[in-house]
């Protein structure tokens, strides 16, 4: 190798390597601005904004007023998760905002949620099996769930020349049982434009 060529080597691989290498990956904040925004699709971000409006929705209107009645004196509300429709182009796990919605309301110490009773089967099969057995014996009664909780997620898009507009409606409604009255019903809609996926968006 001629010495000219010796040094130019080195050098050229060195500028080489960084744009061959792949980019840093480090943790972002669930509810940070720097979180990827997507306008075709739902993001974790959004369930969040939603299950929130939600959450806050029910606890104004129904618990902080006293009107989630407990069918079992000196207990919670008992309630069952429904259906909640996926009506949007994308495969969803509606998980991200039930589960959010769960877990807030039981910590107000006012709702329990059945894992046993649900739309599509229990969550807990376990528990279901024991509660099954416990129901065919003498000794106990099954309590029946006191609300149901069902929804759906929808989506309506539009384009204006290179700009994409996704609108993402979240509604949920509250039904008490057995009478089968909706007691409670609200939705948060979320509306995202871009060209192209973005962060902070």
């Amino acid at each position: 190798m001629k010495p000219r060529f010796r040094f130019l080597f080195p050098a050229a691989l060195a500028a080489l390597l960084p744009a061959c290498s792949s980019p840093k990956t480090a943790y972002v904040e669930p509810g940070s601005s720097r979180l990827i925004t997507s306008v075709d699709q739902v993001n974790i971000q959004d369930f969040a904004q939603a299950a929130d409006t939600m959450v806050a929705s029910l606890i104004d209107n129904l618990i902080n007023p006293g009107q989630l009645r407990s069918g079992v004196p000196g207990e919670p509300a008992l309630l069952a998760i429904s259906r909640i429709q996926n009506q949007t182009g994308q495969q969803l796990d509606t998980d991200l905002l039930v589960k959010k919605i769960r877990v807030a309301l039981l910590r107000t110490g006012k709702v329990w949620t059945s894992t046993t009773i649900a739309f599509g089967g229990p969550e807990d099969p376990l528990a279901a099996e024991e509660q099954q057995l416990l129901g065919k014996s003498a000794a106990g009664v099954n309590r029946r769930p006191d609300y149901t909780l069902s929804g759906k997620i929808i989506e309506n898009t539009t384009r204006a020349g290179n700009i994409r507009q996704a609108a993402y409606v979240f509604q949920l409604s509250l039904t008490k049982t057995p009478e089968g009255i909706a007691v409670w019903e609200d939705e948060k809609t979320i509306v995202k434009q871009g060209s192209r996926p973005a962060v902070g968006f």
